[in-house]
């Protein structure tokens, strides 16, 4: 997977990158939903399961305010997030919560991958990922910048965690300039989202914090638009919007692979699939998901 090959023909291979990350999402997901989090995050000193979500996922970029968490993360509601950050940071510190974090990284991959927690695999593995984030910029990428200034972990299915997370979160901040660029706000994206059959309308709305009401009135903007028709599905001109978006998001993620190289791209897939494939059939990560990632 050689720069010249994936732009062959002057289309870049968009599916290496999605095919990557649904590859390491899950061995980094578990972490929004491991059993390990409650009691870690309530030691920090934080207070209920989604004080925990936010506060952890956004503490890399120090005690910010919620309009900084809302605007990284673009697609839960502001006053979602308003209700738990800043008051995060009174309770505790983004010292606090990350340390937390990757306590509960480590615990939670150790339950779900048992004995391969210290296989020369996942070390390999590691390294390898740990040399494609060298090929990330973070210009325009604010939640990954973030990422990058944290020390690595030292033990090897850490460094493949934090890996995987730099990666996903370099993904996401692209997601995020795909999406603004076909004009979609935080709501209307999941309702596009929806609207492709993929992730169910329940498992979206109530975690991301819309109300029925926003939900009907971006529902009334994307027919508007001729997005969607009455039933909230795609129309075609919806799903070439929507198709748009993915392969944007794609093609923003091709520069770590682009680095890797074919060869290495393709042995740190191989290593890296029976792990989160591993994490899937303990329950590490429910199926659907908001994130969108299935598995077969």
């Amino acid at each position: 997977m050689t720069h010249s090959r994936l732009s062959e023909g002057h289309q870049p291979q968009y599916h290496i990158a999605r095919t990557a990350w649904k590859t390491l999402e899950p061995y980094h997901a578990m972490i929004y939903f491991a059993p390990e989090a409650r009691a870690a995050y309530t030691e920090a000193g934080l207070k209920g399961f989604w004080m925990g979500y936010f506060a952890s996922r956004a503490a890399a970029m120090g005690a910010v305010s919620a309009s900084v968490v809302a605007a990284t993360f673009f697609n839960f509601h502001p006053d979602m997030v308003a209700r738990t950050i800043p008051s995060a940071w009174h309770l505790s510190s983004p010292q606090r919560v990350l340390a937390a974090r990757l306590h509960v990284a480590d615990a939670a991959l150790r339950r779900l991958l048992g004995t391969r927690i210290a296989s020369p695999e996942i070390a390999e593995a590691a390294e390898l990922a740990r040399h494609a984030t060298e090929g990330c910029a973070v210009a325009g990428r604010p939640l990954f910048a973030a990422y990058t200034d944290l020390a690595w972990p030292a033990e090897p299915h850490l460094v493949l965690w934090h890996a995987a997370t730099l990666l996903r979160e370099y993904r996401g901040d692209g997601h995020v300039i795909a999406l603004m660029a076909e004009g979609l706000d935080g709501c209307e994206a999941h309702l596009t989202q929806v609207g492709t059959g993929n992730v169910p309308r329940e498992v979206l709305q109530s975690n991301r914090g819309w109300s029925n009401e926003e939900w009907a009135a971006a529902h009334t903007r994307l027919q508007k638009r001729g997005l969607l028709d009455e039933a909230g599905k795609l129309t075609p001109r919806g799903k070439a919007l929507r198709q748009a978006v993915e392969d944007r998001t794609d093609q923003l993620a091709l520069p770590p692979w682009y680095l890797l190289g074919e060869e290495k791209y393709a042995r740190l897939l191989q290593l890296v699939e029976p792990l989160s494939a591993r994490v899937v059939e303990q329950g590490g990560i429910p199926i659907p998901n908001p994130m969108g990632v299935s598995w077969s």
